[in-house]
């Protein structure tokens, strides 16, 4: 029987590597006040190889994938996010520097039966003007730009 859960206790972190092309296994620090995270898969362009002489339905061959490019994180707008969020782009632009890539996970909840995390490699972007709206908490969206999709590995430390 599947086990279903609840979102709440999904975190995000992230790490700038130490060692070039070797994912850190801890010291992975959490973004604080995140509120949604996108769905990251990489999906194949279809490349159409469809001959001339069919007649009834078209063909196709994966071609590249394409992640989107873009990831987004969505969180309250608060100092601690803030604080956080300009941390990890500098840690990043430092890193980027010097050859490190900057790597995210994100952990699952305990309740989720999952003992691995998903990760990926990316560069954060500065973070801009969130909008506001009357009655409404002050929240919005964070960029990454992907690098790698690494997937599901075993947890951090």
């Amino acid at each position: 029987m599947a086990l279903e859960f609840s979102t709440a206790g999904f975190k995000l972190k992230y790490a700038v590597e130490v060692s070039q092309g070797v994912r850190p296994v801890s010291g992975f620090v959490e973004i604080p006040d995140v509120v949604s995270l996108a769905a990251m898969n990489s999906a194949p362009t279809p490349i159409d190889v469809t001959p001339l002489a069919e007649t009834y339905k078209h063909r196709y061959i994966p071609g590249l994938s394409d992640d989107g490019g873009t990831y987004e994180v969505t969180a309250n707008q608060t100092t601690a996010f803030k604080t956080a969020w300009e941390t990890l782009v500098s840690a990043a632009s430092t890193g980027k520097a010097s050859g490190f890539a900057t790597h995210f996970e994100i952990v699952f909840p305990a309740s989720s039966g999952y003992t691995d995390s998903f990760y990926f490699t990316g560069d954060p972007s500065a973070l801009g003007f969130a909008g506001a709206e009357v009655d409404q908490a002050y929240q919005g969206a964070s960029y990454i730009t992907t690098n790698e999709i690494e997937g599901f590995d075993t947890a951090s430390t």
